[in-house]
Order: C-alpha cells, then sequence, then structure tokens
C-alpha cells in the first residue's frame, strides 16, 4: 500500500491531552490512515525528526466572511497553524442580503470590524440573496483552509425589515421572516446564528448596529428556533450588566441556554470572573456555554505607516495630508516635530470605535520591540530618557525609520486572572478576529502567542495542554467531530513545528487588499508544515497555493453535526 503523505519520525501530540509518542503518521485521500510504525512509502515525504506533529488548530472566532472571496490562502491564520475556523461571529455577515441592499450589511460591518467597504465592493461577488445562496457561493471558491459560517443577527435584520433595521422594533411580520430565513439557513449548513448587543458596534455615522435595535424577546424567538430544530450555536457580546442587574440576567442566560438545548458562545476575554461564574450556572442547570479566552489581552496597535492616536487633531492630519513620505520629512524636521509634539501633549481626546485609533494609554500602550513579551511600555521608555511620552514615541519612529508598531489593550492586562480564565473549566483560548480590525490587529498569531509566550517562556502550560486547547477543545465546543484530533479516519489537518522556535513574527503593514485598501500582515517562526485534507498548504513559512480547504456545513446535533460532502 503507498500513502499520499507520510510524516516520519515526529513527536506525536495527538490533541487529546495525552502526552507525546515518536510515531510516523500516514494520510490517504485527505483522511489519517495511520498513527505508529508505517514501512510503506509516501508519495510526499517529510521527515518530522525534531519537531512536534500536531492537529491543526480551530480558531472559533473569526470575520473572514469577506476575505475569503478574496484570500484563498487563508492569511494571517495559516501562517500561525490555523486549519479551521469559524466566521459570521458578533451578528456580522454578509449574507443574507437583498439584491438592492448590500450597503445595509457592510453598514454594519465596516465601521464595527474595521473592514473596507472599498475591498468588500472590489473583492466580493455579491452572487447571492439567501444564506444558502451565500454558502454555495463560499463552496466554489478555491481554499486553503476549511470554513464554518454562523448567520449574523444583523444581516438577517436588515434582510427582513431592510432600512427599518436600524431604527424600529420588529414586528410580528418582520420576525416570521427571520425565523423563515433562519431555518432556511441553518438546514443549508449555517454553523450557528450569532448577535451583538455592545454599544462597541456602530455604523460609520455613529447609529447602534442592526442588531442593538432588537428587543431581546427577538433574540429569544431565533434560539428557540433554533431549538427546535437541534441545530447551531449561538454567539453574542454585550455590555456587562450593572452589579445590580447581573443576577437576573445571568439566570435569564443560564435557563435560556438550558431550556433551548442550544450551545451559547460567550467572551471571557478580560480575565473577571464573571463569565465563569456564568458558565458554571449554566452547566449546573444542564446548558452547555463554552466562554472564548484570549492569551495577551485584546488590544490595538497603532504606528506611523498606519495611524496613531494623534492622528484626529488638526494639526496631525495636515501633517500627514500630503503623504506618507512627506509627513515623515516633517517629523524630521525638528521645529514641526516639537509643534505636533506639543500639540499631542496637550490634547483632549474623544472615545473612538472600529478601526480608528484609541486614544493613548501610555502606561498601558507597549513597544513591539520583539514577537512576545516582556514589552516596554510608552511610559517606562519616556521615563528612561527623561522626556515625554509624545516625543518618546515620536523618536521610537525615528530611530526605527517609522517601522515600529506599538499596541494597547482595551485595559489592564492582569496576566494571573487572564491565565486563571484560560485554565478554566468551560474555556476555550480562542478570539482572533482574523479578518476584522486589519488595519490596527493581528491576532491569528494568539495561537502561537500562546506557545511561545504561555508555554515556553512562561511554563504555565505542557506543550500537550496547549495543543489541546487549540485542537480538541475547541473542536467539542463548536460541534466539530471530523476533526482535533491526530486519529485513524479523522481529517488530516495537521502542524509541524519546532517547540524551541515557534512564535509570532513581528508585524509588518500591507496595502494588498482589495481596491488597496490596507492591513497588518503577521507571520510566524518554528513551522516545517501545516497540511489541510492531507495537502502541504504552508511550508518553511510559505503558503504552497494549494486550495484542499472546504466549506464544514452544520446539521442537526442528533445526526452528530456531520460536514456535508
Amino acid at each position: 500500500m503507498k500513502f499520499d503523505l507520510v510524516i516520519r519520525n515526529g513527536s506525536v501530540i495527538d490533541g487529546s491531552g495525552s502526552l507525546a509518542v515518536v510515531a510516523d503518521v500516514a494520510v490517504s485521500d485527505g483522511l489519517i490512515a495511520r498513527i505508529g510504525e508505517v514501512p510503506e512509502r509516501g508519495q510526499v515525504e517529510i521527515d518530522a525528526a525534531g519537531y512536534v506533529v500536531t492537529p491543526g488548530f480551530i480558531d472559533g472566532h473569526t470575520h473572514m466572511d469577506a476575505q475569503v472571496f478574496w484570500d484563498s490562502a487563508g492569511t494571517n491564520s495559516c501562517w500561525h497553524g490555523v486549519t479551521t475556523v469559524v466566521m459570521g461571529n458578533c451578528g456580522f455577515t454578509i449574507a443574507p442580503v437583498r439584491a438592492d441592499s448590500h450597503h445595509l450589511a457592510v453598514r454594519s460591518i465596516e465601521r464595527s470590524e474595521d473592514i473596507s467597504a472599498a475591498a468588500m465592493a472590489a473583492g466580493v461577488p455579491w452572487d447571492w440573496t439567501t444564506f444558502a445562496e451565500y454558502l454555495d457561493s463560499i463552496d466554489r471558491v478555491p481554499k486553503a483552509i476549511n470554513y464554518a459560517s454562523n448567520i449574523g443577527h444583523s444581516a438577517l435584520r436588515s434582510w427582513a425589515m431592510g432600512e427599518r433595521a436600524f431604527h424600529e422594533q420588529a414586528d410580528e411580520a418582520d420576525l416570521e421572516c427571520m425565523k423563515s430565513e433562519l431555518a432556511d439557513a441553518l438546514r443549508a449548513g449555517a454553523w450557528g446564528f450569532t448577535t451583538s448587543r455592545t454599544v462597541h458596534h456602530m455604523t460609520p455615522d455613529g447609529e447602534p448596529v442592526a442588531s442593538r435595535l432588537a428587543e431581546w424577546s427577538e433574540v429569544e424567538a431565533l434560539i428557540d428556533l433554533m431549538g427546535d430544530l437541534d441545530a447551531g450555536i449561538f454567539q453574542f457580546v454585550e455590555d456587562p450588566p450593572s452589579d445590580a442587574d447581573r443576577a437576573a440576567r445571568d439566570q435569564q442566560l443560564a435557563e435560556l441556554a438550558a431550556r433551548s438545548g442550544v450551545p451559547f458562545i460567550i467572551g471571557a476575554t478580560s480575565g473577571s470572573t464573571r463569565p465563569l461564574e456564568l458558565i458554571a450556572a449554566t452547566r449546573s442547570l444542564g446548558g452547555t456555554m463554552t466562554g472564548m479566552t484570549h492569551p495577551r489581552g485584546i488590544g490595538t496597535m497603532s504606528s506611523f505607516k498606519s495611524q496613531l492616536p494623534f492622528d484626529t487633531l488638526p494639526e496631525w492630519a495636515q501633517a500627514r495630508a500630503d503623504g506618507q513620505e512627506v509627513f515623515f520629512q516633517r517629523l524630521r524636521d525638528l521645529k514641526t516635530r516639537l509643534a505636533l509634539i506639543d500639540v499631542a501633549r496637550n490634547a483632549q481626546y474623544s472615545a473612538t470605535f472600529g478601526g480608528e485609533a484609541r486614544p493613548p494609554v501610555f502606561e498601558r500602550m507597549q513597544v513591539l520591540e520583539s514577537p512576545v513579551p516582556p514589552h516596554r511600555t510608552v511610559a517606562e521608555v519616556a521615563a528612561e530618557r527623561g522626556i515625554d511620552p509624545v516625543e518618546a514615541m515620536v523618536d521610537l519612529g525615528l530611530e526605527s525609520n517609522f517601522e515600529v508598531f506599538f499596541v494597547q489593550t482595551m485595559s489592564s492586562f492582569d496576566e494571573v486572572a487572564v491565565v486563571r480564565s484560560m485554565k478554566s473549566p468551560g474555556t476555550v483560548m480562542t478570539f482572533s478576529d482574523s479578518g476584522a480590525h486589519v488595519s490596527q490587529m493581528s491576532d491569528a498569531s494568539i495561537f502561537t502567542h500562546l506557545l511561545a509566550y504561555w508555554v515556553r517562556e512562561r511554563s504555565e502550560f505542557a506543550l500537550e495542554e496547549a495543543v489541546q486547547m487549540m485542537t480538541s477543545a475547541p473542536a467539542q465546543a463548536w460541534g466539530f467531530t471530523d476533526r482535533g484530533v491526530l486519529r485513524e479516519g479523522l481529517a488530516a489537518d495537521i502542524n509541524i513545528f519546532d517547540p524551541g522556535t515557534v512564535a509570532p513574527a513581528l508585524p509588518t503593514l500591507a496595502h494588498d487588499l482589495p481596491s488597496g485598501a490596507r492591513r497588518i500582515v503577521q507571520k510566524a517562526t518554528g513551522f516545517l508544515a501545516t497540511i489541510v485534507a492531507g495537502e502541504v498548504t504552508v511550508r518553511d513559512g510559505q503558503s504552497t497555493g494549494a486550495t484542499p480547504g472546504r466549506l464544514l456545513r452544520g446539521q442537526s446535533r442528533n445526526e452528530n453535526r456531520k460536514v456535508s460532502k
């Protein structure tokens, strides 16, 4: 017998949490055919001596709904070992959409998720109206990684209500229209239904996105439909309730999850104990709820080549008005530089949203001098030099030929609390937001960050434990039964990497989106290969051009959510 692929002599970590074993892995027809000693030859042979061999990583929270149409490789995710993603989160999708109302879907996404409207206009085919037709369109495009897609509440409301979705409550006819399309979407293979109720999600004109107009009874009715169909997960994001309202809200959510039988996915990224307690309460009632954690704190990047917190100030906007090179020349001029620093130092900054640079908090803003911590804050650099923080940022720009990046977390980052959340039962390390916030984030690298920082540098997790967190744990939470562990008969989605060198690379800025829109690009080091369905898609950090990825379609849970062929 000759196999399509044989990986030899690697240290196999199968994703179950079991200890590594040295073994060969053979692949045929996109599936794992044998693990152990493999004397037969493969059409393709990879010597993995000195490397670990793991399942491909699964990312449960992305926004690659538009990117899938213009980026067959699935960057940046593919460079960090991700082989399967779930998109359509936070209520944002580009389907369903009426033929004359593409702008309504874009309106909810553009500012909230920092996805360029021009890029979507140039790069998305818009050859669908229903969500089922959207899934068929994804099925047709070449893909190097696998995609599962939720249907988003904002798009669903716009489909049913048009412009009224942004200003009104749904009436009975609107709700019936939403329920009909949701049912059709789930039958066609939508992985779940998602919504947003947070004030941070706004349209370009400062109005709430469509899902935020919904009464909670509307959301409940849609979740109950999912329960009746025994299909789909429910992911949502909302602002934390007040202390006075917390007990009632948590009871409401826990009881709904238990009553409907629908698995709930919530955020658990801040280190707060509230999500952990809510998960425990839900499970005590017989419901299913999973919290998504983040290993370094959600934050935004800024740079001289992209945007800075000071760009909202008229003097800085004028300095940038004539292009990047002229802006740099002005910063090199001492008189102009000192004037701009003085303006930024004394300015008052307003709250910002979406892709806008956040007001500076120099005690939290870190200088990305290396891919993983420790990082000095701008305040610390300024203190070391005896200068103002704004001046320190400009000096760092001049010293790096304006290549330096800064990153500022949304809130103070408590490492002890975050580790507690990552180790808590009922949580999964994910929440990359890949495909969104592309001008100021690149959190596909949270997977390599976990390996480089929390495993290698801090020893908070064993390697086997960390691999499980990125493979079988999300597979179980999202209901992927055919992947997430290395086992005979399951999907041959595989990573081969050096645990001693795997890490994120430093980010760079590119203008490679459709229409020339910008995004942050971040690759990784330490990977020998990433394999999807038995084909090598990334080798030595470079995409091979192979596109064996698939659309993964959900089915009713009582059919074990098998993937449609």
